[in-house]
C-alpha cells in the first residue's frame, strides 16, 4: 500500500521477470550490493503510526493519475484559481506524471498564472512596478552592463529578447487601456459636441 512500509506485491514473480527482461534482480541478492552492510532494517525509525495521520482537504485536490489517493500532507497555500486553475486540474486529470504533456501543461498555467496575477495587479490601487520588481535598477547601479560585455555569463544568448519578455506585457496592456478610455471618453460625448 502507498506511504507505508509495506512492499506492494509483485504481479509477477522474480523468476518469471527475469526470464522476461534481461538483468532483472541483479541487485536482490545483498552479496550483489556494495552498500548492503550499511542498510540497517533494526533501527527504530520514530515513527508511532502504522499510516500517517490524513491532512483534512476542502474542496478538489489536484492529484497525480498515478496515486489511488491523495498524499497524507498535502500544501495548501497557493489554490487553483481561473484559467491557469483549469490548466492544472486538466494536466493532472488526463496525464500522468511521465508523460511530457503533463509538465509541459503546468509550465504553461505557470505563464498563465503570471499573466493574470499581472492583470490582477492592474486594477489594484498599487499595480506592479516593472522597474523596482525586475531588477532593472541595479543593471544600472551594480555594474550589470559591464559584467555582461566582460563576463561569461550564459544569459548573454537571450539577453536580447529580455526586454520584450518584460515590458512587452506592460507595453500591451497600457496600449489597450489606453484605447478603452479614450473609446470610453468618445462614448460620452453627446452627438452634438457637447460633454
Amino acid at each position: 500500500m502507498t506511504y507505508t512500509a509495506q512492499k506492494p506485491p509483485l504481479a509477477r514473480t522474480s523468476d518469471e521477470l527475469r526470464a522476461q527482461i534481461p538483468g532483472w534482480g541483479v541487485d536482490l541478492d545483498p552479496a550483489d550490493r556494495p552498500a548492503f552492510p550499511q542498510e540497517r532494517r533494526d533501527l527504530d525509525s520514530g515513527a508511532h503510526w502504522e499510516f500517517p495521520e490524513r491532512q483534512e482537504s476542502h474542496g478538489f485536490r489536484e492529484r497525480s493519475i498515478e496515486h489511488g489517493m491523495l498524499p497524507p500532507v498535502f500544501g495548501t497555500s497557493v489554490p487553483l484559481r481561473g484559467l491557469s486553475g483549469v490548466i492544472r486540474r486538466y494536466s493532472y486529470a488526463r496525464f500522468s506524471e511521465a508523460r511530457a504533456a503533463h509538465w509541459l501543461l503546468l509550465l504553461g498555467a505557470d505563464r498563465v498564472d503570471a499573466v493574470e496575477s499581472h492583470l490582477r495587479s492592474m486594477l489594484t490601487a498599487r499595480p506592479d512596478n516593472p522597474l523596482t520588481e525586475t531588477g532593472i535598477r541595479s543593471e544600472l547601479t551594480h555594474h550589470g552592463l559591464a559584467s555582461r560585455r566582460a563576463g561569461h555569463r550564459v544569459d548573454t544568448r537571450h539577453q536580447w529578447i529580455d526586454p520584450i519578455l518584460v515590458a512587452g506585457p506592460w507595453v500591451v496592456t497600457g496600449t489597450v487601456a489606453v484605447r478603452a478610455l479614450r473609446r470610453l471618453a468618445r462614448g460620452r460625448r453627446r452627438p452634438d459636441g457637447s460633454a
